[in-house]
């Protein structure tokens, strides 16, 4: 077993590039995928309980994503430092990252938890959340809390095993997690059938609760699993109890790396209530047009995820080798084969948008106002692939602060910009906000592009073209 887990990491400082990126980028595409169909079962199942379920999921899931963002953050910012350090070949360096990181993330998730689990009818408020559901959304809410430390302990322990080259853990855990939903959910939700009515032997099941509750146990199942792994990779072996000791120095680096990657998630968030926020006037046939649209772009995005989130990696342990070539050589690499598979997602959206919409909604409106938006998104997927490039290149050579105001841009300023420009002053009706996202978007892309070509001449000397892929082949890039 243990040889098994060892044979998982990958020196991603020698080594063909493009060999790295297959290895580690299809796990991790894979392991998106039933994450994003864990949700999906979620979904189902609350819609079998009812409307109310459905809707106090969503507005629960919204509230959630700020503990998932935090969790992002520190992961990333753990596989930064750790795959630094490893690239420098300072592996007492990189073991006392990894154990720090564990430590700050078992004490930050229980604070983050605790304070989760009184705040959460006030974050409701801040949402606007005054309906039937919002009594089932404290309910899940306060739950799901109790999977807090599962979370943080699961992305930190992702973010050490990444940092050596390991997506094969997390790949595992994730399709391990999707399948444990589809048993666990109807069971906790409506209990053991056949058996309900023996108080003695039945379990009749916690209904919406069940939902929260499930996902309690899977999480925690995944976070000691991913813990074990951690534990058992070249990194951390022989790591004394000494370790976890946290010192203040090392926290504070690990917090200077993964905040601004938390901050950054978190204006997602941020960026789906403005878009909302300009749909509420066009009604609930916009709102959920946009909801299904969004989610189709998502899972046309999922192989390009897959390749940004494992450049992060591969950049970390160059940057700390100081293996500049190596590390423009990646970033286009991931840019021009990313870019070529969202073109193949823009033709698919393009012509089969409807279809896929109709797979979600029978509404003809619904349809027809979410293929306007898919008409737009198809040309906006390859910005977003060397936008979530950039952010794995700022992260990777460890300036992560670029990352938040180029999110706060985004996100905030020009989605609300724009779209008040094209929906109150040019009329263009939910055209209007689609275009806002369209061209927040690319001046996004464009701002990031300055950005990163400045950052890189600091830290790297230049971020070079495209052409040091046709240059390769003659050097000892590959």
């Amino acid at each position: 077993m243990a040889k098994q887990k060892k044979n998982r990491e990958r020196d991603l400082v020698h080594g063909q590039i493009s060999g790295h990126f297959r290895a580690l980028a299809i796990p991790a595409g894979i392991g998106m995928l039933f994450n994003t169909l864990y949700n999906v079962v979620d979904t189902f199942y609350a819609g079998m309980i009812s409307t109310d379920a459905q809707a106090g999921l969503s507005v629960s899931f919204t509230v959630f994503f700020i503990l998932i963002a935090f969790g992002i953050g520190l992961g990333q910012g753990i596989s930064a430092l750790v795959g630094s350090a490893i690239g420098a070949k300072k592996h007492t360096d990189a073991k006392d990252l990894a154990a720090q990181g564990l430590s700050f993330a078992g004490l930050f998730s229980i604070i983050i938890g605790i304070g989760g689990y009184y705040a959460t009818p006030l974050l409701l408020d801040l949402l606007g959340v005054s309906n039937g559901y919002r009594e089932l959304a404290i309910a899940y809410l306060r739950i799901i809390m109790f999977a807090a430390p599962a979370f943080m302990i699961a992305f930190a322990a992702n973010g050490i095993l990444s940092a050596q080259g390991d997506t094969v853990s997390n790949q595992h855990a994730l399709i391990g997690g999707f399948l444990a939903n589809c048993i666990l959910n109807p069971l906790f939700i409506f209990g053991i059938p056949g058996i309900t009515t023996i108080p003695e032997l039945g379990f009749n099941g916690l209904g919406f609760d069940g939902l929260a509750t499930s996902t309690v146990v899977i999480e925690w199942g995944v976070a000691l699993y991913m813990l074990r792994q951690a534990l058992g990779s070249r990194v951390m072996e022989h790591s004394r109890l000494n370790c976890f000791l946290l010192r203040w120095q090392t926290v504070k680096d690990i917090m200077s790396q993964g905040a601004p990657a938390s901050l950054n998630f978190l204006t997602i968030t941020m960026g789906v209530f403005v878009i909302q926020f300009f749909l509420q006037p066009f009604g609930a046939t916009a709102v959920a047009a946009y909801g299904i649209a969004l989610r189709i772009e998502q899972l046309i995005l999922l192989p390009g995820l897959g390749l940004t989130i494992v450049l992060l990696p591969i950049i970390a342990q160059n940057f700390g080798a100081q293996a500049f070539d190596r590390i423009r050589y990646a970033f286009w690499w991931c840019v021009s084969v990313g870019t070529a598979m969202m073109l193949a997602g823009a033709l698919l959206l393009l012509f089969g948008g409807k279809l896929l919409l109709s797979l979600f909604t029978s509404d003809p409106a619904v349809i027809d106002i979410g293929f306007d938006y898919l008409l737009l998104a198809a040309p906006m997927l390859p910005a977003y692939l060397t936008l979530f490039a950039m952010m794995s290149f700022l992260q990777g050579i460890k300036r992560p602060i670029w990352t938040v105001w180029i999110g706060i841009y985004r996100q905030i300023f020009a989605s609300a910009g724009f779209a008040a420009l094209f929906v109150y002053v040019l009329d263009w009706g939910t055209w209007g906000v689609w275009a806002a996202v369209f061209a927040a978007v690319w001046s996004g892309l464009i701002l990031s592009g300055l950005i990163l070509f400045v950052v890189a001449h600091k830290r790297i000397g230049n971020l070079g073209t495209p052409r040091v892929l046709v240059l390769s082949s003659k050097s000892k890039v590959i």
